[in-house]
């Protein structure tokens, strides 16, 4: 005679631990009653993780676009203030801002100061500034 436990349709008992400590025979429901947590929990994961990364990609690009017009106000700066013409310093800062970017110069006695602005890449109206002083130098 063969063990109780092998004999033909009957199936071998499950350690409680296997399966939560339920008494009763293992099904598919109580044995996969995880699955498709997964599925879920990714389904409602990857919304933030896609917004998380749009307000990353939205912030570099912010950056990116605030020091291009720094660069462009500084570098328009330094033209205006060795007697550029304005068109000239306009041209020099919307080829490092972009050619979109506004440009403002404003002339106080021995001083320049431009203001370059420009709109940034995305869906919000959102704008980057850099603004540069410099001190016009004398004619020759």
């Amino acid at each position: 005679m063969s063990h109780p436990c092998r004999r033909p349709g009957r199936r071998r008992p499950v350690p409680a631990a296997l399966h939560g400590g339920r008494r009763g025979p293992v099904t598919a429901s109580s044995a996969g009653g995880q699955r498709g947590s997964v599925t879920a929990e990714l389904a409602l994961l990857l919304p933030a993780v896609v917004v998380v990364l749009l307000v990353c990609a939205t912030l570099g690009a912010a950056a990116i676009g605030q020091l291009q017009c720094a660069d462009a106000a500084r570098a328009a700066a330094r033209a205006a203030a060795i007697g550029e013409p304005a068109a000239a310093v306009a041209a020099v800062a919307r080829d490092l801002a972009g050619a979109h970017a506004q440009v403002h110069v404003d002339r106080e006695g021995e001083w320049v100061e431009v203001t370059v602005t420009r709109p940034l890449v995305g869906a919000l109206e959102l704008s980057a500034r850099g603004t540069a002083r410099a001190w016009v130098e004398p004619a020759p």
